[in-house]
């Protein structure tokens, strides 16, 4: 199994932490970086290879990752000269990718089974699988509906359910015909285009631990709360990390 991780963003929101090192690179807990755990996680569900577009500091990730062997992974790289958006990196991939293959984000925590979401997407057909999660939102206000100035429905402070896509996703290779090389391609763009052909992406939804590290806040949270959650996140990748340290699932 092939996975893509997209580890080119600048990390603007989660600065100054993201000032010296890449986003994927910022430590969770004493020793060990997110991209890390993420690549542990992977060859744990028994991803083989992995390619990485990188962009921002980019060499500090290739000098940190290497080939990949020390996770029992082939690694390779693919370098953003200039931003092209979630999806835009992996038009330059395309002829390197098999038909159907994993895509996520590079600063997930998370304990979801990769490799099952790839399952469902070459399982279900859909051209494009997207790993989704509940989301509840508490509005503090009384919520007015208004018709030609008369209030016609009144709520007090309502919450609203929704799903949320979690940055990680399977994907088909064929699904990428028609959109040229070294433009940029969104992630939005592409889920309108499908929907607008009529051709639906798949929900593969989730009810686990998930953590956008997307602002600071996030990444107080994921550290105040990873000691506590570290066998969940990291069960059966017991490998030894890059920088030599203790293993997951160790003593």
């Amino acid at each position: 199994m092939h996975a893509v991780i997209l580890a080119g963003g600048k990390g603007v929101r989660l600065r100054p932490y993201t000032t010296a090192l890449p986003k994927p690179l910022v430590p969770i807990g004493d020793q060990h970086a997110i991209l890390e755990i993420v690549l542990r996680q992977l060859s744990a569900a028994g991803f083989t290879r992995c390619t990485v577009a990188i962009g921002h500091l980019g060499e500090i990730i290739r000098a940190y990752i290497g080939d990949g062997s020390q996770w029992d992974m082939a690694v390779d790289y693919a370098t953003e000269e200039s931003p092209l958006g979630t999806m835009g990196p992996l038009l330059t991939l395309r002829d390197r990718l098999p038909e159907t293959f994993l895509v996520m984000n590079g600063d997930v925590l998370t304990d979801l089974d990769h490799a099952d979401v790839l399952r469902r997407h070459e399982a279900c057909g859909a051209p494009l699988t997207i790993a989704t999660y509940a989301r509840k939102v508490h509005i503090d206000f009384g919520v007015l509906i208004t018709d030609a100035n008369k209030v016609v429905a009144f709520t007090e402070k309502p919450s609203m359910d929704y799903r949320v896509s979690m940055g990680v996703y399977g994907l088909s290779r064929s699904t990428l015909d028609g959109y040229p090389p070294g433009l940029p391609l969104g992630f939005d763009e592409l889920v309108l285009d499908l929907l607008a052909a009529r051709n639906p992406p798949h929900a593969y939804e989730f009810d686990g631990h998930w953590l956008d590290i997307g602002r600071p806040d996030d990444y107080d949270r994921a550290n105040a709360e990873f000691t506590t959650r570290k066998s969940l996140l990291l069960k059966g990748a017991g490998v030894t990390s890059s920088a030599g340290v203790e293993s997951f699932g160790g003593p």
